[in-house]
């Protein structure tokens, strides 16, 4: 739990939602605003706390200030990138954009509403079985719009549209690897170890050499 004092009227409480809450509780702000993160890593969190912390303090020395230039300013030297995106950043995102609509447009995704329908689940709370799956690691889903997408071909259409049982392993060996969006693209990538194939196609079909395929990704990533 950390408490990042920035200026005398503002501060930053990071840290789990039980050790905020509790320390909320030993507050004298009258008002609390409040950014939730499901799934984050450690490095990522921390940099975007101390981004929050310093935005959260400049702004508010600037509305206490009057609106002159300077003030003006100094909210943009806050708000701008400190230095323009390189090249080779604006290049990874041009490429991030596009593997991101290459896999939404593949039309391999199912919106727990979608599942529910195939599976014949309760369709009064939809996401519910859905949700459940992907908490047990069974199956995985991407975020996009605000809405989470499943992988068609993560489900056994054999079985009631149940979650394939080797897509569990998958995600297993992916684990603090990979993230969802991450393991999207590989699955949806030619796969050398596969003979070109894409995982995704073979899930079903040759489950064991999917899991191959996902260690030896593993071990690749580890030897840089």
């Amino acid at each position: 739990m950390n408490l990042i004092t920035d200026h005398p009227e503002v501060s930053t409480l990071t840290g789990t939602p039980k050790e905020v809450r509790a320390r909320l509780q030993q507050s004298d702000a009258e008002r609390v605003l409040a950014v939730t993160f499901d799934h984050i890593q450690p490095k990522v969190f921390n940099a975007l706390a101390e981004n929050f912390a310093n935005v959260a303090s400049s702004l508010v020395e600037v509305l206490i200030e009057r609106h002159d230039r300077e003030s003006l300013e100094r909210l943009a030297e806050v708000l701008v990138p400190r230095q323009p995106p390189s090249p080779r950043l604006l290049k990874e995102a041009a490429m991030l954009i596009g593997a991101r609509k290459a896999v939404l447009a593949s039309g391999d995704w199912l919106s727990a509403a979608d599942i529910a329908q195939l599976a014949g689940l309760s369709t009064r709370n939809p996401s519910a079985q859905p949700n459940k799956w992907k908490k047990q690691g069974w199956i995985f889903a991407i975020h996009h719009g605000g809405v989470d997408y499943f992988p068609s071909y993560g489900l056994d259409r054999d079985a009631g549209f149940r979650p394939i049982k080797a897509l569990a392993k998958v995600i297993e060996i992916f684990a603090g690897r990979k993230d969802s969006w991450g393991m999207a693209y590989w699955f949806f990538s030619d796969n050398s170890f596969l003979g070109g194939s894409k995982p995704q196609d073979l899930l079903a079909s040759a489950p064991e050499r999917v899991i191959e395929a996902a260690m030896d990704e593993v071990q690749e990533i580890a030897h840089g």
